[in-house]
């Protein structure tokens, strides 16, 4: 079959199924997937809603004419079994961060809107997950058709712990073997080749119960730049003055609310956001609303979240020419068991080293009287662009765009990271003129194009075709 006659097919093999498409991307985003390591247990080590999911994946995977598994619930995958062994897979997830606040729509449903989809995971990753599963299925109908196997075994893996740790590939590569080519579907056109490394830290500064912050919340997550923020502090609300994007609310007994409302985003691209907890920690210092330890923490706080994104007031500004620049932002803030802590997201090129960001923070902290603590540090990974299995890609997302285009380093971190030759593709479109209304991925109102989404799945489908036809041995 010559690719003119094959995009055909799949044009018509999208018409198809795109409502079915749409409902089985449904059906998982009304599932709360989010870890909770509180109830993991044996088979669900994420935690039973992330379970549930994984297990709905498979299911669907299984009705697509898979043949399905689920590795001791950490993660699961689906193939199409090939001539060879050896596998061309693709890598997406059913786990998602939480919904967080600002939310217009039901986040756990899916809400179509002037020919979008909206709701949590539509596009970070549950939407182009279900894309994956129905590439491969393209294939498997194709293969009961005519009888003939693909020259490769085609494994779609289900990811379940994406949006933390990545704990279920670390599990899966201890006990199968490497793909010999991988794409995740969970980043942007035209593709990525690169990404940075991703670095989350914590800072922790005692705090007693006689000082004036009573209590101190921001954020959701690490990886997201909140747009809300509040403190309840002992102070009379009426002598507060108005600011900007500041509510003061008065709770009797001598305290008073504020809440800070900025606006969030995903940590990797932290340019246009506005962190709440840094507005709400400038307000503080302003009008004098802390004794002078909690001042310290958030002078602290001042420097991680009010600063701007490059990292240079906190002394780790760097960048270079293939990775481009560090960002750092504040994910969140609390006040409990006697500490107030700080979470910090950096995404830094391999100009710098984690080992280096960690010794830098740990003396910034010790300036405010405060300690540093690594959670965890992924270093920066890239992928030759020349290779044949990167071209094959980049070119049929070019004969679909109809622009040329050249491989991107992302701050954004992808399960690619993780295996020896993969790579992130699609079904983002930065370059998308949308409304004002939608939402990007760890934000409120996430939402994609039905559009973009049913182009992504094509461009999977004729991708896939043409990686089968390479030398991958």
């Amino acid at each position: 079959m010559g690719d003119e006659e094959l995009k055909r097919e799949v044009d018509d093999y999208v018409d198809e199924v795109w409502e079915d498409v749409v409902a089985d991307i449904r059906s998982l985003v009304r599932i709360r997937s989010v870890e909770d390591l509180s109830h993991a247990a044996p088979g669900m080590p994420w935690g039973p809603k992330s379970h549930e999911a994984l297990a709905l994946g498979l299911s669907i995977a299984s009705r697509l004419g898979l043949d399905a598994h689920d590795c001791e619930g950490y993660l699961g995958y689906a193939d199409l079994v090939g001539e060879s062994a050896g596998q061309i897979a693709t890598i997406a997830h059913t786990d998602v961060v939480p919904e967080g606040l600002g939310w217009t729509v039901d986040p756990f449903d899916v809400t179509r809107r002037e020919g979008f989809l909206m709701g949590r995971g539509v596009l970070d990753d549950k939407g182009p997950f279900v894309l994956s599963l129905y590439a491969a299925h393209f294939f498997a109908r194709r293969v009961q058709r005519t009888g003939k196997r693909l020259p490769y075994t085609l494994r779609v893996l289900v990811g379940n712990d994406e949006e933390t740790t990545m704990g279920d590939v670390t599990w899966y590569l201890s006990h199968y073997e490497q793909p010999l080519f991988c794409f995740s579907p969970d980043a942007d056109f035209p593709l990525i080749c690169g990404e940075k490394g991703v670095f989350h830290g914590r800072f922790r500064r005692e705090h007693g119960t006689d000082g004036r912050i009573v209590s101190l919340e921001g954020g959701t997550v690490v990886n997201a730049i909140p747009g809300l923020a509040t403190a309840t502090v002992r102070t009379d609300a009426s002598t507060l003055p108005a600011s900007e994007g500041i509510d003061v609310e008065a709770m009797g007994g001598g305290l008073a609310k504020l809440t800070a409302h900025g606006k969030g985003g995903h940590a990797s691209l932290p340019e246009g956001t506005v962190n709440a907890i840094g507005m709400l920690a400038t307000y503080l210092l302003q009008n004098g609303i802390c004794d002078e330890g909690e001042r310290e923490f958030l002078e602290l706080e001042r420097l991680v979240c009010a600063s701007g994104h490059d990292g240079d007031a906190l002394g780790i500004a760097c960048s270079n020419e293939r990775f481009g620049a560090l960002t750092a932002i504040g994910g969140t803030v609390s006040d409990s068991d006697g500490f107030l802590e700080q979470t910090i997201d950096c995404r830094y090129p391999d100009a710098t080293t984690g080992e280096g960001i960690a010794a830098r923070l740990s003396s910034v902290a010790a300036d405010h009287g405060a300690s540093f603590e690594v959670i965890q540090d992924k270093v920066p990974f890239y992928e030759d662009p020349a290779s044949p299995e990167i071209s094959t890609l980049l070119s049929t997302y070019e004969e679909y765009s109809g622009r040329k285009t050249e491989p991107l380093v992302i701050g954004g971190g992808t399960y690619a990271r993780k295996f020896r030759n993969a790579c992130a593709f699609g079904p983002h479109e930065p370059a998308e003129d949308v409304p004002s209304w939608v939402g990007m991925e760890h934000g409120p109102d996430e939402a994609v194009s039905e559009e973009s989404l049913r182009r992504a799945l094509k461009i999977y489908i004729v991708s896939i075709a043409r990686l089968m036809r390479l030398d991958l041995a």
